[in-house]
């Protein structure tokens, strides 16, 4: 499913609730004690490692704003030893490739897309539990987190379904 031009202003703002603090989001994550925490993008894994959070799910693609991974985040990345699975998801898309991948793959572990994986968010929150936490990052502005409820399920089901 290709994301058309006309919908990605929707997907520009945060889908969730921002915040402009690691610290921050991190101390609400703990408070929530989410079922399933899901970090969509290779900034936000990484500073959930560096935190000391275990994502039960990781959506990377090495890349940070287009541009390859910097050492420190790839590194904290490959250190975290979980089963890791690679999936192909070209820019402005949600492959069938990927949802399956949320679908099926056993936790704890890492999609490593090939492509991008910018819209990953939205198959992530289709597929999680109800209570878990989908944690992404919000270019230049901070780290967004989406907390899984029926109510947000339905929200991200008419989102897709805007996809062609």
């Amino acid at each position: 499913m290709r994301l058309p031009t006309e919908v990605r202003p929707l997907l520009k703002r945060p889908l969730g609730e921002l915040f402009t603090s690691t610290a921050a989001a991190v101390e609400h994550i703990q408070r929530l004690r989410p079922i399933r925490l899901i970090a969509v993008g290779d900034v936000v894994a990484a500073e959930l490692l560096a935190a000391g959070l275990k994502p039960d799910l990781m959506v990377v693609d090495f890349k940070v704003k287009r541009a390859p991974a910097g050492d420190e985040t790839r590194g904290a990345i490959d250190a975290y030893k979980i089963h890791a699975v690679r999936v192909r998801n070209p820019a402005g898309t949600v492959t069938p490739e990927l949802y399956n991948a949320f679908e099926s793959i056993r936790l704890p572990a890492k999609i490593i897309v090939e492509g991008e994986e910018d819209l990953a968010t939205l198959p992530a929150v289709l597929t999680a539990p109800i209570g878990s936490v989908i944690a992404y990052g919000q270019p230049n502005e901070g780290m967004v987190l989406v907390e899984v409820t029926k109510r947000k399920k339905r929200e991200f089901q008419k989102l897709l379904k805007l996809f062609k």
